[in-house]
């Protein structure tokens, strides 16, 4: 690598569900298409997250996962999701790590998913000496289209303190949308200190087929259910293990990662005839383009895979602890 080398760094916290870093995974993607040809420089990039990924997600060319202690959501709030330590020592710990990493690799884009500080802002201090050593440095907060109920946003904003703050840290605040479908800022999501940085970028939905390798195609007609990472689909996961199956078909229920065991195994005494359950299939995202049908939660990452296919597809979004798939699929559902 040389200095020509265009650095970028993504950044997510991933405390539930897998979507923060596959959105971070897709967008790798998309820069790493576009980025070189529209510069005629090469590409380096670091993905940091909290999750162990695995061999299945296909990673572009010059782009690395840096995989830090993970973090989960307990009774009494975040938790070290494996690590035996406290809350405190885990967040001191990853946000060591990350400022080591900002600094080493020196990007000079940073996107982080969702959660500008991370959690317990852990992010806050690396951002603000990478500020101070790479003052040419840009640094975008990309964000679903969906963030949750306006109300419920503008506590969370107000939470992380002065707004003028946040100014100084972001260039540019990256929306993953279309506003005809679903508009975060004029529905109030969005803060209006940060209206101005707001940059539409569509949905990202080209490409998502190829971030998975693939398995051998099905062969035969089936209907595919998929609750996501699985961490809060169980109730989806019952019932449509339950179904009856459409005649000709089969039907393929993928539970996700984060379903722990034995919910799996309650889901797989439920399923009937011609009804496989899985914990994770090889490249779900092409299995959602070959299906006679979708069912699905309303997570942002598999609506997106979704849409990037002609499949017909129920969602059937959660609506605790946040609203934020029932806005969704209610747009989905209006825009047609």
């Amino acid at each position: 690598m040389d200095d020509t080398t265009i650095r970028v760094l993504l950044c997510s916290h991933d405390s539930q569900g897998l979507g923060h870093v596959r959105r971070n995974l897709a967008l790798a993607h998309a820069l790493s298409r576009a980025v070189p040809g529209a510069t005629g420089r090469p590409l380096s990039g670091l993905l940091v997250t909290g999750l162990s990924m695995g061999d299945d997600c296909v990673l572009p060319a010059g782009f690395d996962w840096l995989t830090i202690p993970g973090v989960a959501k307990g009774p009494a709030g975040y938790e070290a999701r494996r690590l035996a330590c406290s809350t405190g020592r885990l967040v001191g710990l990853r946000s060591a790590l990350v400022e080591a990493a900002l600094l080493a690799h020196a990007p000079d884009l940073v996107i982080i998913d969702r959660h500008v500080y991370g959690v317990q802002r852990e992010l806050r201090r690396p951002l603000h000496r990478l500020r101070a050593e790479r003052p040419g440095v840009r640094v975008v907060l990309g964000l679903r289209e969906v963030l949750d109920d306006p109300a419920v946003a503008a506590a969370e904003w107000r939470a992380l303190g002065d707004p003028t703050e946040l100014n100084a840290l972001l260039d540019e605040v990256w929306v993953y949308g279309d506003p005809a479908v679903h508009d975060p800022v004029a529905d109030g999501e969005v803060p209006d200190a940060l209206a101005g940085r707001v940059r539409f970028t569509g949905y990202l939905a080209h490409g998502r087929r190829g971030l998975d390798r693939g398995a051998e195609p099905v062969g035969r007609p089936f209907v595919l259910t998929t609750a996501g990472g699985g961490s809060d689909g169980f109730a989806l996961l019952r019932a449509a293990a339950r179904m009856t199956v459409p005649d000709g078909h089969e039907h393929v229920v993928v539970a996700g990662p984060q379903l722990d065991d034995a919910r799996l195994a309650a889901v797989e005494a439920l399923a009937g005839p011609r009804t496989r359950v899985l914990r994770s299939w090889r490249g779900l995202g092409e299995r959602i383009g070959e299906a006679a049908a979708v069912i699905a939660m309303g997570g942002y990452n598999t609506a997106c895979e979704i849409l990037a296919t002609g499949t017909p597809a129920l969602v059937v979004p959660r609506e605790e602890p946040r609203v934020e798939q029932l806005i969704r699929a209610r747009a989905l559902a209006a825009a047609g």
